[in-house]
C-alpha cells in the first residue's frame, strides 16, 4: 500500500510539472518549440497555384492552344510517357503536339480530374528529384480524325523548376488502344 501510495503521489507530482507551465502569467515554450520540427516532413502539400497551371495547360491542350501551352514549359523540359520514349526539350515538344492537334486529334476533351500539389523536400530514396510535383489523373474523351472516339483515364505528373516551369512530365498511360485507333500499330 505504501508503495502504491509513492507511486500516486510520484505521477500526480509529474503531472502538476507539465501543467504548471499554463498557469496564468507563465509562458508556455514548449508549444513553440514542438510546433516547427528541426526538419521539414519528407513531403507536404503544395500550393494550390500549381493546380491551376496543371489545369491550364490541360485546357490549352484540348483548345489546341499549344503556343499556349508551351509557355507553361522551360526550355529544356522532358516529356515522357509510360512506355519509356519521350521529348527533349521545349521545341521538341511543341512540334509533336502541333502536329498531333493538327494531323491526328479531331478533338479532345478531359473530364472526372483530381489535382494533387506535392512539394517533396527529401526524396524517400534513390534518383527522386525533390521540388514541386503536381499529380494529376484524369478522364480522356479524344476523337481522332481517322479513327474511332476513345474514353480512357491517365495519370500525369508535372515537375517544376525554380520559376514555376514544367521541366519534366510523366504520362502514364495504355497507348494500345490509341496506336489500334490511328493505325499506329
Amino acid at each position: 500500500m505504501k508503495k502504491s501510495l509513492v507511486w500516486a503521489a510520484g505521477c500526480c507530482l509529474l503531472f502538476s510539472c507539465t501543467n504548471s507551465s499554463n498557469a496564468p502569467g507563465t509562458k508556455d515554450t514548449t508549444s513553440a518549440m514542438s510546433a516547427a520540427p528541426a526538419t521539414p516532413p519528407q513531403s507536404e502539400f503544395a500550393d494550390a497555384r500549381y493546380t491551376e497551371i496543371g489545369k491550364k495547360v490541360m485546357s490549352q491542350l484540348a483548345s489546341g492552344d499549344i503556343k499556349g501551352m508551351m509557355d507553361e514549359y522551360a526550355d529544356n523540359a522532358v516529356y515522357n510517357w509510360s512506355a519509356g520514349d519521350s521529348l527533349a526539350g521545349k521545341g521538341a515538344i511543341e512540334k509533336y503536339w502541333m502536329d498531333r492537334r493538327a494531323n491526328v486529334v479531331d478533338s479532345l476533351s478531359f473530364a472526372k480530374d483530381i489535382w494533387l500539389p506535392l512539394k517533396v523536400n527529401r526524396p524517400q530514396q534513390g534518383p527522386d528529384v525533390p521540388g514541386v510535383w503536381l499529380l494529376n489523373w484524369t478522364e480522356v474523351h479524344v476523337k481522332y480524325k481517322k479513327g474511332p472516339r476513345l474514353v480512357f483515364w491517365v495519370h500525369t505528373d508535372y515537375h517544376f523548376d525554380q520559376a514555376d516551369k514544367i521541366d519534366r512530365q510523366i504520362t502514364y498511360i495504355d497507348r494500345a488502344p490509341i496506336n489500334k485507333a490511328t493505325g499506329m500499330h
